[in-house]
């Protein structure tokens, strides 16, 4: 688990086809490495890696088929900077909100203003997120806690501040830019939880009929 505060901005520094899927070796800049393990997880852009070669300023990581076709790690580059978080402890400060590194879709960024010193983006979600984004909610984006403003369907709308922007990848997204989402995970489990025993049938959707007969709105 992680919290989505931001601890270092890292880089690729190699890309190796292994076994029908890729390796990754990342340099961690200031991530403090020092208590680091082998096994422990790393999250790269709000993706969830699990440390299999530690050096004291980098570490390598395999990603998946599963993981290369659902985040933007599909297309990474060498030399292409990454957010980069270690998981968290029981002391560890909450600052941002409770991230698992595992991303849920791929958004767009459609519109970036500055506001003060502040810069706007708008964020194009998938449609199937669009239930999960709430206004003044969470959402994680490439691996950052952040605050949703507004929202309008699947697209919303996020504030990032001057120090967000100097310790992220952020400042240099722009319009166009693909960056991973992950929806705060209370969302994914209460609407789990509301299926109540239909959720054990295969496709089970919450509708206005479940809702009614668990109890949660009337006639």
């Amino acid at each position: 688990m992680f919290t989505g505060i931001i601890l270092a901005v890292g880089k690729i520094t190699a890309i190796t086809p292994h076994g029908g899927d890729v390796r990754l070796k990342i340099h961690t800049g200031k991530l403090p490495l020092a208590d680091a393990n082998l096994g422990d997880s790393i999250a790269v852009n709000g993706v969830c890696l699990t440390a299999i070669e530690l050096g004291h300023d980098y570490f390598v990581a395999d990603v998946s088929n599963e993981t290369l076709s659902h985040t933007c790690l599909a297309h990474a580059q060498v030399g292409m900077p990454v957010n980069l978080e270690l998981a968290l402890t029981p002391t560890t400060r909450l600052g941002g909100h409770i991230v698992s590194g595992h991303v849920d879709g791929i958004g767009t960024i459609v519109d970036k203003r500055a506001d003060g010193r502040s810069i706007r983006f708008t964020v194009q979600a998938p449609d199937d997120l669009a239930k999960y984004i709430a206004q003044k909610g969470s959402i994680c984006i490439n691996g950052i806690s952040l605050t949703v403003n507004h929202v309008d369907g699947a697209t919303f709308g996020i504030n990032i501040v001057p120090h967000t922007l100097k310790e992220t990848t952020l400042n240099d997204a722009n319009v166009g830019t693909k960056v991973n989402l992950e929806v705060d995970v209370l969302a994914r489990y209460m609407e789990r939880l509301m299926k109540g025993e239909a959720a054990a049938k295969p496709c089970a959707a919450v509708t206005m009929e479940l809702l009614q007969t668990s109890g949660f709105i009337t006639k």
